[in-house]
């Protein structure tokens, strides 16, 4: 596991030089405001095989991390910029990654193609929670979960986002703190409406 971390850790300083794929370029702090970061989902869910999708996964994080720590998994990194997606591709295939795959498309037109058919969605540092709740919980089987990555003080935006959490057919099930990271995490408990997620980016110029 140690030897995929430093190989990842050596492609994405190596192709940051080309493209802008993170702020952070010290490798100690890469290991801990990203991949550990990444992996602190799993001191609550526990990941064996599901299905999982990371949306706008810019850099791969939470999802590469949580597929080297549990490969059995099946990994989707659904990103919207080419070069991003370029790079996802081109780490799943130096890290030699089984059942992981980097798609390029909106959150919006992928949810067309498959709806409801991941086991858990997790998005980090993406947008406002009612506009991911718009993006992922289209994508999660009901009895499923998305899991926002969140500023220690989210409980705001939670807030703000019950609207949004409702109407998508999710409940909020728990706020798990860390410093500088909290996780929400959504239960999807109903399907969602079929005018969700709307066309591509109203969820974002227009948050329910």
């Amino acid at each position: 596991m140690d030897k995929l971390f430093d190989l990842y850790l050596k492609e994405l300083i190596a192709w940051n030089q080309k493209f802008n794929l993170t702020s952070i370029t010290d490798p100690e702090e890469i290991r801990k405001k990203h991949f550990a970061d990444s992996l602190l989902l799993l001191r609550t869910v526990q990941l064996t095989n599901q299905s999982v999708i990371d949306v706008g996964a810019g850099a791969g994080f939470p999802g590469i991390p949580l597929k080297i720590a549990c490969p059995g998994i099946k990994l989707t990194l659904l990103e919207a910029t080419r070069k991003k997606a370029e790079f996802l591709k081109h780490v799943i295939d130096v890290l030699g990654l089984k059942d992981a795959e980097a798609v390029w498309e909106r959150a919006e037109d992928y949810a067309k193609e498959k709806r409801e058919a991941f086991d858990l969605a997790v998005a980090r540092a993406v947008a406002g929670l009612n506009t991911l709740c718009e993006y992922c919980l289209p994508l999660v089987k009901v009895g499923g979960y998305f899991v926002a990555y969140k500023e220690e003080k989210v409980e705001t935006e939670v807030s703000a986002a019950a609207r949004a959490i409702e109407l998508l057919g999710g409940k909020l099930k728990e706020i798990i703190k860390y410093p500088r990271r909290s996780l929400v995490l959504i239960e999807k408990v109903k399907p969602t409406l079929p005018e969700h997620p709307r066309r591509a980016g109203m969820a974002k110029k227009r948050p329910l």
